[in-house]
């Protein structure tokens, strides 16, 4: 069963390029793509987003990871007494 041509919201297109449409919503969004360049600009914008997103890496800063160990030592040296 193909979805007749309908708007697509950013959630779509999300669940979409994440694999996580119906077969059904699947379908009729890449029927959708062949034909409405605006749905396809869109697509390339959150496609984008999310490489970008995938490729951030966090870490703490140096001196929360020492103050966490130092908490931590003062701890065991209590429960040591």
């Amino acid at each position: 069963m193909v979805l007749p041509m309908q708007s697509f919201t950013p959630e779509d297109i999300l669940l979409y390029l994440y694999k996580e449409t119906s077969p059904e919503m699947t379908m009729a969004i890449e029927a959708a793509l062949k034909s409405d360049w605006t749905l396809r600009e869109k697509m390339e914008v959150l496609n984008a987003s999310m490489t970008r997103l995938d490729n951030i890496t966090e870490s703490p800063r140096t001196e929360v990871v020492l103050n966490i160990l130092n908490y931590a030592r003062q701890k065991a040296k209590k429960q040591e007494a």
